[in-house]
This record gives C-alpha cells, sequence and structure tokens, in this order.
C-alpha cells in the first residue's frame, strides 16, 4: 500500500482530481502551515508556497516547523517534499501584480498584511479562498466558513470588507472565519484555534477541487 491509500479509500476515481491540482498557498504561518500540511499529506500534486519570514522563538506555540529556529519558512517546509515549490517573498500589492495566478486552479491566502490581502482579492477572487483572523480565540467550534461578505463578529473580516469597498471590489469569494469574541488584548494565540482554521481551509480547498 502507498502513503495515500487511505486517501483513496475515501475519495474514489476523485483522487486523481487532488493528484492534478495546483494550488497557490500565501502564507505558511499558524494558519497556513497547518494547511499545508493537511494538503500535502492528502495528496495534492503540485503545491506553490509564498511566505518570507524565518521562524524565531515567539513561533513554536502554534507554528509547524518552529523547532528550526532561524530557518527561512517556505524552505524549511518544503524539505523533503518534492512536491512543493518554495517562494521566499514578502507578499506585497507590487508583487501580487506582477504574478501570475493563471497557472494555478485554486489561490489560498493565509497571510496578515491587509493590503496584500486586498490586492489577491482583486487579482483572483474567482479561484481564491481566505483565512479571517485566528487569533485571541479559544473555541475551534465556532469555525465557520461563509462569503466574505456574509461574516459575522470576525474584526478582520469587518475590515478586509471595509477595504475590499474602498478599492473598487465587487467580486466575492469564500473566507474562513470565526465568530468569538477576542480572548485577549495584543497577539495571544492558540494552536487549536489557528491550526484548526489552517485545516478548515484545507477541507474548504479539497471540496472545490472535487467540485
Amino acid at each position: 500500500m502507498d502513503r495515500f491509500a487511505r486517501c483513496k479509500i475515501l475519495f474514489g476515481d476523485n483522487f486523481a482530481k487532488i493528484q492534478n491540482a495546483k494550488i497557490l498557498l500565501l502564507g505558511v504561518g499558524g494558519v497556513g502551515g497547518f494547511c499545508l500540511e493537511a494538503l500535502y499529506r492528502t495528496g495534492v500534486g503540485h503545491i506553490t508556497i509564498v511566505d518570507f519570514d524565518t521562524f524565531d522563538v515567539t513561533n513554536q506555540n502554534r507554528q509547524l516547523g518552529s523547532e528550526n529556529i532561524g530557518a527561512i519558512k517556505v524552505d524549511s517546509l518544503r524539505k523533503n517534499r518534492e512536491e512543493i515549490e518554495a517562494i521566499n517573498i514578502k507578499i506585497t500589492p507590487s508583487w501580487v501584480d506582477n504574478f501570475d495566478f493563471d497557472k494555478f486552479d485554486l489561490v489560498i491566502d493565509a497571510i496578515d498584511d491587509m493590503k496584500a490581502k486586498v490586492a489577491v482579492a482583486n487579482r483572483c477572487c474567482d479561484k481564491l479562498i481566505s483565512s479571517m483572523g485566528g487569533a485571541k480565540k479559544l473555541d475551534p467550534t465556532l469555525i465557520q466558513t461563509s462569503s466574505v461578505w456574509k461574516t459575522h463578529g470576525d474584526g478582520l473580516a469587518k475590515k478586509l470588507r471595509y477595504e475590499l469597498r474602498k478599492s473598487g471590489f465587487s467580486g466575492d469569494f469564500d473566507v474562513v472565519f470565526s465568530a468569538e469574541s477576542p480572548k485577549c488584548q495584543g497577539l495571544g494565540s492558540f494552536m487549536g484555534v489557528t491550526g484548526s482554521f489552517g485545516l478548515t481551509l484545507a477541507s474548504l480547498a479539497i471540496k472545490k477541487i472535487l467540485a
């Protein structure tokens, strides 16, 4: 039996769609890292990851690979995974404007920078899934998916909608969000929630690939 034997049992003939899928994952931190892990282990054949950061000790409460302090995130996560292409660069509106999104079936936004999120939405909303705010929360059972225009109780989603309208955006795309009220000030985070955001992104991505 191969490493995807149990995936093939679940997906049957549709597993070929997963192996042929081309996914672009923007950001591989506390959310994106778990999304990557799930997509890779499910058999997605072509994954490109983009991030500019290195691991530091403050990542160790939530980020896969963060035991490698000082390592470039995308290089560390790509190690021993031939299916993954790594791009070590900061995702900015300028980079988004000049990047070729056409070769990807799906784009997953797991980045924090608001200007970059808006730029990505304006470039490729027809193939986009985006993560909203997973920090400051404790209950993964409150995570939901919906249109970006239909979220509630998620501060980052509210801010994104405002910035999208200001940019003239009139499209639509699905997001992962949580209506749970913030439990702290600052950058507090719990792996049980941020990781679940990433796994929910991966689940939504697989559903879209199969559809």
